[in-house]
């Protein structure tokens, strides 16, 4: 494999392992021009999937596009680094395991929105603003309203303003 620091094309793997759910492998590698250390990842690819977006183009699917869309949710909220991979890889096994060779983007946005939700709704919110394209207020206000605690899920109790207990 190439080094991406030099480029030269003979590196060394010095360390390899499973991912925690077991459907990648991690190889750590060394250049043997530069010494530059450098960590690849293997996944296994059922099939090539296409997607295709709302104004007719298709691309490729791009794993990394998803993981970044879910990392930039999911950004400084309390889900583990291997919770969101898991999250990633099973968004991923999804859509492989449907069949469907050509996917659009929204049933992708739409399986990632109730992915998220069932983690971290605030991760949830933040994914449907950009994915829904929210313009307004009241967009908000409506995906607030329409989210139901899951079971075990406690909400916080209405607490009056100053103005309302001397009315």
């Amino acid at each position: 494999m190439r080094c991406p620091f030099c480029g030269h094309d003979d590196t060394q793997v010095k360390d390899s392992r499973s991912t925690e759910d077991g459907v990648a492998i991690r190889r750590r590698r060394v250049c043997s021009a530069c010494t530059q250390r450098f960590t690849t990842v293997e996944r296994i690819q059922l099939r090539e999937l296409t997607v295709t977006k709302a104004d007719g183009r298709r691309v490729p699917f791009d794993r990394d596009k998803l993981s970044r869309s879910i990392r930039v949710a999911l950004r400084k909220r309390p889900v583990p680094e291997e919770r969101q991979e898991r999250l990633v890889n099973g968004l991923v096994r999804q859509l492989e395991a449907s069949g469907d060779q050509d996917i659009s983007s929204h049933h992708i946005g739409e399986l990632a929105m109730d992915a998220l939700r069932e983690v971290d709704g605030v991760a949830y919110v933040r994914f449907a603003s950009v994915y829904r394209d929210f313009r307004e207020v009241e967009a908000f206000s409506k995906i607030l309203a329409d989210m139901q605690p899951f079971p075990g899920e406690t909400t916080l109790p209405d607490h009056k303003t100053d103005s309302q207990e001397t009315s």
